[in-house]
């Protein structure tokens, strides 16, 4: 499957979630005014086919009212925001679908570059889609020049603007996560993977915060003192799904988040990142490890 199609696909459902009921006529009037229109109408034959597309890659259905006149609709609308993968897709295309159609406006609405994801995304799709193994070269930051796996891709994930993928790495014969700005080649292979039924890709990452896993790392309750501005910033958008507010201070100065979860490298590093707004409290371990982290920064200022 590639991106074209793959527009297609997500413009068509977002089309018609947003009409609530629409015919194949109304559909190619839109599709006219679309910016990845192809000067042709949709053939019914075709729509067809990309219904059925659409239910297979996305778990949506598509159904038809023939008694109103032959009108199309999202079957299930409220699912369109269950799925994380499917929101997030829907509501990317769609602030770019209004864009493209307003492009006086183009200039004033700004993005975050995901770089890792225009190369290598839609090859690592398709390959989950068959569940078809892949090559790649991958140069890590850990490690001094590039390195050849073969890996079975069971899940996406992006992180802080970077996306990676994650499966089953034959030649570290495990669970391996690589980022996708660090492959330099890649290649989907003809050999075919059983996908493992027993994972959940949103249950593995769960415990954890960001893309850094270990099984060495217990899950704890962790206690954060947030002050000022930062309280405000944690309950609108907290930093992991456990998140609890158990504290807070009358004057609203400050108030106490409570997580559950297995603090690895990429925790830390996020609560080094709000500096003097964030404290934390406990585990006593984790308290004097971002305090000696906190030591190092002040001596390279001296």
């Amino acid at each position: 499957m590639t991106k074209d199609i793959l527009d297609k696909y997500i413009w068509l459902v977002d089309t018609i979630h947003q009409a609530g009921r629409i015919t194949l006529a109304e559909i190619n009037e839109k599709w006219h005014r679309s910016p990845i229109c192809d000067g042709c109408d949709i053939p019914r034959r075709t729509f067809h086919n990309w219904k059925n597309a659409i239910q297979d890659t996305f778990d949506i259905n598509i159904e038809c009212d023939r008694r109103s006149g032959y009108r199309y609709y999202i079957e299930h609308p409220e699912d369109m925001t269950n799925g994380a993968m499917r929101t997030w897709l829907l509501n990317t295309f769609t602030v770019n679908n209004i864009i493209n159609e307003s492009r006086s406006l183009s200039r004033r609405i700004l993005f975050e570059n995901v770089p890792s994801g225009q190369k290598y995304l839609t090859s690592i799709i398709e390959a989950m889609q068959k569940n078809l193994e892949i090559r790649l070269v991958h140069e890590s930051y850990w490690h001094d020049g590039p390195s050849a796996y073969t890996v079975q891709p069971w899940c996406l994930k992006i992180f802080n603007q970077r996306w990676y993928v994650s499966g089953h790495c034959h030649e570290r014969n495990g669970f391996r996560t690589f980022a996708l700005d660090r492959i330099q080649e890649l290649t989907v292979l003809d050999t075919v993977f059983e996908y493992p039924r027993d994972f959940n890709a949103e249950e593995y990452f769960a415990d954890f915060f960001g893309i850094i896993t270990s099984s060495e790392i217990g899950k704890e309750t962790i206690r954060i003192k947030a002050y000022g501005l930062q309280v405000n910033y944690l309950r609108s958008l907290p930093l992991h799904h456990s998140q609890k507010e158990t504290e807070k201070d009358p004057a609203g100065e400050w108030a106490v988040f409570e997580y559950r979860l297995r603090p690895a490298t990429d925790f830390v590093f996020e609560l080094l990142k709000h500096g003097s707004q964030l404290e934390v409290l406990s585990p006593l371990w984790l308290r004097e490890s971002i305090a000696s982290d906190i030591r190092e920064m002040a001596a390279r200022y001296k």
